[in-house]
């Protein structure tokens, strides 16, 4: 490595490792020097995606390979995403489910979002949530094991790429909260999370499939961009966490219509 190229490959892993930190329990090292901010990590978010799909996938094919029925190895492939995850998403879903079905006005929305306990939207959210993306899985699973391990990969990947977009377009609902401190996100870096998010989505699925399944994710993303706007003014760490989970089960439905 020349010595022009080794501080820029130095800066772009600790971005990487930020993303790893933020989205992940998984263990990311320690960054030598400055930590980047967290706008200038977002092009990594669909890298940190893939290897979270990627340990999904090693469960799920595991599953398959030990003779356990399809839709057991997607239940254990889904929670090990869970679990790398620390359902950091999935808490973004319950919350905002729980803000904008119980909430009388914009102050009120943002206070129940902040609330760590979770209620009956957020309850019934997730359950529906967790059991589409599961039989869905365990569907496509049926068709070719290798297909759906490919696809939880892109998918994961993919549905954390969108984010960017959000974090770059979308005016923050309050001041303070994850929304706020990822704020400031360039568009090459927007550019460059979508680009490897497509790319996961069309060598996992092909070309065909994957603009499929990335309209999916890019329509359902686009749904809760506009529902947060008019419900509390902009985005927050919730909607974020949101958009991901909705953006995944869209692409799950698209992909157990591509696989019938």
């Amino acid at each position: 490595m020349s010595p022009r190229a080794a501080p820029r490959f130095a800066a772009r892993l600790a971005e990487a490792q930020v993303a790893l930190m933020l989205l992940t329990r998984l263990p990311a090292g320690r960054i030598s020097g400055a930590a980047p901010s967290l706008a200038d990590a977002v092009w990594a978010y669909p890298i940190v995606g893939a290897i979270v799909g990627g340990i999904g996938a090693a469960v799920l094919g595991c599953g398959l390979a030990l003779g356990l029925p399809a839709a057991i190895a997607a239940v254990l492939a889904i929670t090990a995403c869970i679990l790398v995850t620390g359902g950091l998403h999935e808490d973004g879903l319950a919350d905002l489910a729980d803000g904008f079905g119980g909430g009388r006005d914009r102050a009120r929305k943002l206070e129940i979002m902040r609330d760590s306990r979770i209620g009956s939207y957020g309850t019934l959210a997730l359950i529906l949530s967790l059991v589409l993306r599961v039989l869905a899985l365990a569907a496509v699973a049926q068709v070719s094991g290798a297909m759906a391990m490919l696809a939880l990969i892109a998918i994961e990947a993919a549905a954390r790429a969108g984010l960017g977009v959000m974090l770059r377009v979308m005016p923050l609902a309050r001041a303070q909260g994850l929304g706020q401190l990822a704020a400031g996100v360039t568009g090459r870096g927007m550019a460059q999370a979508l680009g490897l998010g497509a790319l996961a989505l069309f060598f996992a699925l092909g070309i065909g499939a994957g603009i499929i399944v990335a309209a999916s994710i890019a329509a359902a993303q686009v749904a809760v961009s506009m529902l947060a706007l008019r419900q509390i003014g902009g985005q927050t760490g919730d909607v974020l966490g949101a958009a991901q989970q909705i953006g995944a089960l869209a692409a799950w439905l698209a992909m157990l219509t591509l696989a019938q």
